[in-house]
C-alpha cells in the first residue's frame, strides 16, 4: 500500500518540482528513467493501480461479511423470538378455546329441558288461550332470569313466536316470525340447531340453541335459547393482542378489535353471501375482507400475517395467527400476538452485530495500517539513502534550470508590461467612444421629449393669435401662462441631462396622478380632437399619490397617451369611433395607470422589442423609437414597471405600475 511519503517522490521524480531548501529535487532524464533508475511510466502507475485496487477489493470482502454477519443474526434472533412466541401463543388460545367452549357446552342442554316441559306443551296445543301464553311466557322468563341467558322463546311449527322470556320489552321476540333462521329449519327437521347472528327484532348478536318440541311423539314447534357471547371480546380487550372468532364461512363475529368485527377471513363467494342475507345472519351488517396477508407458514395451526390499517399508510402491523377449531359449533378462534417486541429484539441483535463487525474491521485496518507503517518506514530508508548519493549532481543540474527559468521570466515580464500598455490605450479610446455614443442618444432623448411641448407651443401660439384678434384677453392671458409653463417644462427638461448618464436616487419625490394626467390630457389636447377620452379612478383614489418626480410621470404619460393616439388615428388602421380609457386604481402597496385604446393592437412579432431604444413601428420620420424605452427607464427607476400587452376584441393597453405615497409623504415599503 503505498503512502503519502511514497506519492511525494514519485511526484517529485515526475514533475521535478521544489525540492526542500539545502536538497534538489530529482531531475528528468531524456532516456526516460529517474535519478535512482526506475521506468517513470511504468513502476509508478502499476503501483498507483494495484495498490488501490488492492484495498478497495479488502474493503469490498469486509463490507460483504458483515452485512452477511448481520443478517444471520437478524435471522436467528427472529426465529427464536417466534419460536418463543408460538409456545405462549399456543397456551393463550387453548385458554381462549377451552373457556369459549366451556360456555357454549353449559348451555346447551337448557332447550331440551324446557321442550319436555308442560307449560310449553300446552302452549303449543292452545296457542289461543291467553292464560297458557302467559304462563307460558313467566315461565320463559323465570328459567331465563335463573340461567342468565339473553333469551328464550318458543316458536310453532310456521315459525311464529308464540311465548318469551322478554315479553315485557319493547322488543319482545313474541309475534315475530324466524322461519327463515337456520337454527328453526334445523330443529323443525329433528336435530339440534345452533346459530349465531344479529337479531332481527333486537339488533343485538347472540348464539343461538335450537330443540324441537315432540308431543306425543311429533314435531309441534322449537324452542330457541339466545346466549351473549361479547364477554368473550371483552375478555381478549387488550388490543395490542387481538382475539377473534370465525364461522364456517370465514366472517369475524367476535373480535377484540372493533374494527375487525364482520369481516371476514377470506373473500367470500356469490353464493355464500347470498346464503348470509336469506337467513339475515349478520342483520344491516355491511360483511368486507379484512386487509391481512400471510408472510410464513409455520405448521398447521400457525403463521406469520401482516394487517393493513387502511386507515393510515404506513401503519401496518404484523401478528404471530395461532388458530383452534371448536368442532360443534363449527367456529374457528384465532390470537394474534404481535412481533413487534420480536422485530425490536431481532433488530437490537442485528445492531449489536453490526457494531461487532464494525470494530473486528476497526482492529484489521488498526493491525493493517501498523504493518504498512513499518514496511513504509523500511522502504523510505532505501529511497533516502539513494537520493542522497546522487545529490552532488542534482544540486549543479537544478542550479542550471533555475538560472534559465529566470532569464524565461525576466523576458516574460518585459512582454507583459508591453501589453498592459497597449491594454491601457485602447480603454481610453474606448472611453471616449462611450462618451460619443452616450451624447447622441442623450440629445436624441431630449429631441424626443420636446417634440411635444414644442407642438402645444405651436398650437397654443395660434390660438393665442386668433384670441387676440378677436380682442378675447382673457382667453389670451390663459394661453400665455400656458405658454410659460411648457418653456419652464421644456428648461426642466434640458435640465434633467443626468437622467441619461446616471441613475436618479428612486423613490426621492412624489406625484399626484390626477395633477399628470390633467397636465397631459391639456397638452394633448389638440391631437384628441375627435377621440373619445375616459379617465376612471377607483373609489378614493382622485388624490393618489406616487413616488416619481412630476415632470417625469407626465412624459411617461405623454409617450403613452401619444402612442394611444397614433394606433386609433393612424393612416394604415384609421377608427371609426376612436376611443382612448385611462383607468386608475392601487392598493396598499402600489399604484396602477391602464392607458387602453380600440385601435389594431401590438403585431407579437414586435411585442419583444417594445421597449429597445430606436426601435419603432411607425412610418419613417414620424417616431424616433425612444417614448417606450424612455417611459420604462423612468418607471424602473422609480421602483415601477411599464407592462403592454394586447386586449381581447382589439386595441392594445400598457400598465404603469408605480410605489404608491400615504398623504404623509412616506412611502410604503
Amino acid at each position: 500500500m503505498a503512502t503519502p511519503h511514497d506519492n511525494t517522490i514519485r511526484a517529485r521524480h515526475a514533475h521535478g518540482s521544489h525540492a526542500p531548501q539545502g536538497v534538489a529535487a530529482p531531475v528528468s532524464h531524456k532516456d526516460g528513467k529517474d535519478a535512482v533508475g526506475n521506468r517513470r511510466d511504468e513502476v509508478p502507475i502499476d503501483l498507483e493501480r494495484a495498490v488501490p485496487m488492492r484495498r478497495w477489493s479488502w474493503i469490498v470482502v469486509m463490507l460483504l461479511a458483515s452485512v452477511l454477519f448481520c443478517w444471520l443474526t437478524y435471522a436467528l434472533s427472529w426465529q427464536r423470538g417466534v419460536a418463543d412466541l408460538r409456545v405462549n401463543a399456543g397456551a393463550r388460545v387453548e385458554r381462549y378455546a377451552g373457556s369459549l367452549r366451556s360456555t357454549v357446552d353449559r348451555y346447551e342442554f337448557l332447550p331440551y329441558l324446557l321442550s319436555l316441559h308442560p307449560y310449553v306443551h300446552d302452549l303449543l296445543l292452545n296457542p289461543k288461550d291467553k292464560a297458557v301464553v302467559q304462563r307460558a311466557n313467566d315461565y320463559l322468563f323465570d328459567v331465563n332470569q335463573r340461567a342468565k341467558a339473553s333469551a328464550a322463546y318458543v316458536i310453532d311449527a310456521n315459525g311464529l313466536a308464540l311465548a318469551a322470556s322478554n315479553w315485557r320489552e319493547k322488543a319482545t321476540f313474541v309475534g315475530q316470525e324466524y322461519r327463515f333462521r337456520p337454527y328453526f329449519i334445523d330443529a323443525i327437521k329433528g336435530a339440534f340447531g345452533r346459530f349465531y347472528g344479529v337479531g332481527t327484532t333486537s339488533g343485538e348478536p347472540g348464539y343461538f340453541v335450537s330443540q324441537p318440541i315432540l308431543v306425543d311423539g311429533q314435531i309441534h314447534g322449537v324452542v330457541v335459547v339466545k346466549l351473549n357471547l361479547e364477554w368473550f371480546q371483552r375478555a381478549g380487550a387488550d388490543a395490542s393482542e387481538p382475539v377473534v372468532v370465525a364461522d364456517d364461512h370465514g366472517v369475524i363475529f367476535l373480535s377484540s378489535e372493533p374494527r375487525w368485527q364482520y369481516r371476514s377471513l377470506t373473500p367470500l363467494a356469490p353464493d355464500v353471501k347470498a346464503a348470509l342475507d336469506s337467513t339475515r345472519q349478520y342483520y344491516n351488517q355491511n360483511v368486507t375482507p379484512l386487509a391481512w396477508s400471510e408472510d410464513e407458514r409455520l405448521d398447521a395451526d400457525g403463521e406469520v400475517v401482516t394487517v393493513h390499517d387502511g386507515r393510515a399508510a404506513g401503519k401496518n402491523r404484523r401478528f404471530l395467527a395461532v388458530q383452534r377449531k371448536l368442532g360443534e359449533p363449527d367456529w374457528t378462534l384465532m390470537y394474534f400476538a404481535p412481533l413487534d417486541q420480536v422485530i425490536a429484539n431481532a433488530r437490537i441483535a442485528a445492531v449489536a452485530a453490526a457494531c461487532l463487525a464494525a470494530f473486528t474491521c476497526l482492529l484489521g485496518v488498526a493491525w493493517n495500517q501498523r504493518r504498512q507503517r513499518v514496511r513504509d518506514m523500511l522502504k523510505s530508508r532505501e529511497l533516502l539513502q539513494s537520493a542522497y548519493a546522487e545529490l552532488g549532481e542534482r544540486v549543479a543540474e537544478r542550479t542550471a534550470d533555475l538560472q534559465s527559468a529566470n532569464e524565461r521570466l525576466q523576458t516574460e515580464v518585459q512582454e507583459r508590461s508591453r501589453t498592459e500598455h497597449e491594454l491601457r490605450e485602447a480603454q481610453s479610446e474606448l472611453v471616449q467612444a462611450s462618451k460619443l455614443v452616450a451624447l447622441g442618444q442623450m440629445a436624441a432623448g431630449i429631441t424626443h421629449e420636446l417634440n411635444q411641448p414644442l407642438s402645444a407651443l405651436r398650437s397654443f401660439s395660434d390660438n393665442t393669435r386668433v384670441l387676440i384678434e378677436r380682442r378675447e384677453y382673457d382667453a389670451a392671458q390663459e394661453n400665455l401662462e400656458a405658454i410659460a409653463s411648457l418653456t419652464d417644462r421644456m428648461g426642466k427638461i434640458t435640465g434633467q441631462l443626468r437622467l441619461f448618464a446616471g441613475r436618479a436616487r428612486r423613490g426621492d419625490m412624489e406625484a399626484l396622478v390626477q395633477r399628470a394626467l390633467d397636465n397631459t390630457l391639456m397638452l394633448l389636447r389638440v391631437r384628441l380632437a375627435g377621440i373619445q377620452v375616459t379617465t376612471t379612478f377607483a373609489r378614493g383614489l382622485e388624490d393618489v399619490q406616487v413616488a416619481c418626480e412630476g415632470l417625469r410621470l407626465e412624459q411617461v404619460l405623454i409617450n403613452l397617451v401619444g402612442n394611444a393616439i397614433d394606433a386609433v388615428v393612424g393612416a394604415a388602421h384609421p377608427q371609426a369611433s376612436p376611443s382612448i380609457w385611462i383607468d386608475v386604481d392601487a392598493d396598499d402597496l402600489w399604484a396602477r395607470i391602464y392607458v387602453r385604446d380600440n385601435g389594431p393592437g401590438i403585431s407579437e412579432a414586435h411585442m419583444p422589442r417594445l421597449f429597445e431604444p430606436f426601435f419603432s413601428t411607425k412610418e419613417g420620420g414620424q417616431g424616433m423609437g425612444l417614448g417606450l424605452a424612455i417611459s420604462s427607464s423612468i418607471a424602473q427607476e422609480n421602483g415601477g414597471q411599464l407592462v403592454a400587452r394586447n386586449v381581447p376584441g382589439g386595441g392594445a393597453e400598457f400598465l404603469v405600475t408605480l410605489r404608491r405615497v400615504q398623504r404623509t409623504g412616506a412611502t410604503i415599503a
